[in-house]
């Protein structure tokens, strides 16, 4: 007889599924849903992640080490956890920086939370902070369009296309020419409306309403998808020419980008982990270049990692390509190696994926079930089949050696040298939605035995099923 662990359950509503290094709810199953209530946004940072639901409230967890959760504490969180201290502000966005994180609500507020050596909170100061404080500069007369956030930076959007940075710009990332780290907001202009902004971990770019792309920060590596000629200016905005469509979208990763127009994707930047989706035989461009895998699908959204890329089609499926340590990619138990082309997520064929986050060593997907699937799903298809082959190389077989150390710049290798610290891998299983017999299962009630007191003081968790 089939144990009842095999048959699963799903509500319509969906569920929000953690796939690699996420240190979420450490032994227990890496997936969670809402009661009465559904994810609208997502964001991940190096080791955190935040999820913004329909009814206006913040979910954070992971790491905590600089505050970056808003918590009050800066003890790692492995469940879930409301900020109680916003529900009465009806939070509307967030943006998970490396160690910092952004959001704003929907009367016109940002809050800012965690690491602050370079004026990335936006407070006027370089203090962090464990606790989510309002930056005073943004008023209800500045509606928050989009967020985002990078290493030591970070960017708001309002809805009638004016840009504000701050933070680091040791770089030019903030794209303020001749200024260094700013500790408050300041507008960057080139005369145009923008529409959609992207900061990577010291790069940035944004999209302007006639669908030109500018990059500005760190030229190194291709990453800005300028000409040697232009690199020289790279404080400021540069157009990218070398796209003839007009740009929709834009992702910044650690040293790559990606680009998505009417017609395509292109990528461009260092790609030694697969991230940029062209294969195994080009692994540094500046040069934008379509991804000719996907062209036969409709992209409507893109994310990426620092080494690692996201997408997302107009009918919810999910490819994801480039390193694919600790199962971050979502491509199976077993299957941890790079990937240097598109790679379908077979996982979620019978889902339609509606949300993708990627950060430094996970990715956060928010799918709910096809309507014309049966409600009973078998594990095994779902978490072990794989659709297609992927063209791959083992993980290790680039991190060493001349040809990487050529391309990687001085910044870059100076990131690699510092050390990672996580408490646990966590391992993508399944489990039951609205099924009452499933509460007293025993993994259940050991999850709601183990995590009680982590969570106790710190957060809301009642809104959540099965915790």
């Amino acid at each position: 007889m089939r144990s009842p662990k095999n048959h699963l359950i799903f509500a319509d509503s969906g569920a929000v599924f953690t796939f690699g290094k996420s240190k979420f709810a450490e032994n227990n199953p890496s997936k969670f849903w809402f009661k009465n209530d559904v994810p609208v946004h997502l964001s991940c940072g190096d080791e955190h992640t935040a999820v913004v639901t329909g009814n206006n409230k913040l979910y954070v967890f992971g790491s905590n080490n600089w505050g970056q959760l808003g918590l009050g504490s800066k003890s790692a969180i492995s469940k879930p956890t409301c900020v109680k201290a916003l529900k009465p502000e009806k939070v509307k966005l967030a943006a998970c920086g490396r160690n910092h994180t952004l959001v704003s609500t929907e009367g016109g507020n940002v809050y800012a939370t965690g690491g602050n050596d370079e004026g990335q909170l936006g407070l006027g100061d370089t203090e962090e902070r464990n606790t989510f404080h309002v930056i005073s500069f943004f008023t209800s007369e500045h509606k928050i369009k989009q967020l985002s956030a990078g290493s030591n930076t970070s960017a708001a959007l309002t809805e009638d296309g004016r840009l504000f940075m701050w933070g680091e710009n040791s770089e030019g990332q903030i794209g303020l020419k001749n200024v260094t780290n700013v500790c408050v907001p300041h507008q960057v202009t080139i005369g145009k409306p923008v529409s959609w902004i992207s900061c990577g971990y010291y790069h940035s770019a944004f999209v302007t309403t006639d669908g030109e792309l500018y990059m500005f920060g760190e030229p190194e590596n291709g990453k800005l998808g300028l000409p040697n000629q232009l690199l020289s200016n790279h404080r400021t905005p540069q157009l990218v020419s070398e796209i003839p469509e007009k740009v929709i979208q834009v992702a910044c990763g650690g040293e790559h980008t990606v680009v998505l127009t009417e017609n395509a994707v292109y990528t461009f930047g260092l790609g030694q982990f697969g991230q940029l989706g062209l294969g195994t035989f080009l692994f540094e461009t500046s040069e934008p270049k379509v991804i000719e895998n996907i062209r036969d699908h409709t992209v409507s959204y893109i994310s990426c990692g620092e080494n690692h890329t996201a997408l997302i089609t107009d009918i919810g499926l999910m490819y994801t390509f480039g390193d694919g340590r600790h199962g971050k990619l979502g491509l199976g138990l077993e299957n941890f190696t790079n990937h240097f082309i598109p790679t379908l997520c077979s996982n979620f064929l019978r889902f339609i994926v509606k949300l993708v986050a990627c950060g430094g060593c996970h990715m956060v997907v928010f799918a709910a079930p096809h309507r014309s699937v049966a409600k009973e799903i078998e594990f095994n298809e779902i978490s072990d089949t794989c659709l297609s082959v992927a063209t791959f190389l083992p993980h290790g077989s680039l991190t060493s050696g001349n040809v990487l150390q050529r391309t990687l710049s001085a910044r870059m290798r100076r990131r690699e040298r510092l050390p990672f610290h996580f408490s646990v891998e966590i391992w993508i299983s399944f489990f039951p939605f609205n099924h009452s017999d499933y509460f007293l299962d025993e993994m259940t009630k050991e999850a709601e035995i183990d995590n009680s007191s982590t969570v106790e003081s710190l957060g809301e968790t009642t809104d959540i099923l099965n915790m």
